[in-house]
């Protein structure tokens, strides 16, 4: 079975494009139905994420039946900003059970160490960011804080860009090509402000110049071949207020702060 380290873009694409699914198992802690499979094309197996529309739950606050397209937004902007922090995804017409998100799974090594997570409160690790302070059921203080890393900052303007309600530390991997990756992205692109992030440690503090560069370019794709792909999934008016808040982050340099009508952090936060 082949690593998504070792598949190249354009070949993942078309494996789960074209490939024939295998369901394997369902994913129990999902609010969704998801659905773990092997996918397989000319002799090429890779495990994917499979999550039809019809398992989708409806939610008061997103229309019906578009967080697979939602998913499939997130990919782009992420593969338009070159960091590809989300794994190839794409929105199949037929699967087993109907038309769904198909992502290639990520696999993080045996052994490998989380980037996020609660910490006893004296022995936050160096160089990690607290969050919020908690306690466990026998009172003893802990800490949800996340390391203070470059590729963890490069997720958190992902989120802010696409307006996550929904980043918490465990839709954050670390792929065994050690790169980070960002997913479950059902619940973004919403035209009001959600965003709900584990991801806060950078705070008021000035984005990074790559993140300038990145969004300087991601401006100029939203106009073009972006916005019409992104508009196949969403709305004129949600790919507006991406447009928008692209255009702020920019005219800020700066990360956000909080909101305050929206919960800031998900809930569980892991």
């Amino acid at each position: 079975m082949d690593a998504p380290s070792r598949l190249p873009e354009p070949d993942a694409l078309t494996l789960l494009r074209s490939g024939e699914i295998e369901l394997e198992g369902r994913l129990v802690d999902a609010s969704n139905t998801t659905l773990r499979a092997f996918v397989s094309l000319d002799g090429v197996t890779a495990r994917c994420v499979y999550k039809p529309i019809s398992g989708e739950r409806p939610l008061w606050d997103f229309p019906d039946g578009t967080l697979a397209g939602r998913e499939v937004s997130a990919y782009l902007v992420s593969a338009a900003t070159g960091w590809d922090l989300v794994p190839p995804t794409l929105l199949r017409d037929e699967g087993p059970l109907g038309p769904g998100m198909c992502q290639l799974w990520i696999d993080e090594p045996e052994g490998a160490q989380p980037l996020v997570g609660f910490v006893p409160a004296r022995q936050l690790p160096a160089g990690w960011k607290r969050i919020a302070s908690a306690q466990d059921e026998d009172g003893n203080p802990y800490s949800l804080a996340h390391a203070d890393d470059p590729r963890l900052a490069r997720l958190a303007v992902l989120d802010v860009v696409i307006n996550n309600a929904d980043r918490k530390g465990g839709h954050v991997l670390v792929g065994p090509d050690d790169r980070v990756y960002g997913v479950d992205h059902g619940v973004t692109f919403n035209v009001e402000p959600k965003l709900r992030t584990v991801l806060w440690g950078w705070t008021g503090a000035g984005l990074p110049d790559e993140a300038v560069d990145v969004l300087g370019r991601l401006t100029r794709d939203l106009k073009g071949a972006l916005g019409d792909a992104l508009r196949t999934h969403l709305t004129g008016h949600e790919v507006g207020r991406l447009r928008g808040r692209v255009r702020r982050l920019l005219e800020n340099a700066s990360f956000p702060e909080p909101g305050t009508d929206w919960p800031s952090v998900p809930w569980p936060p892991m």
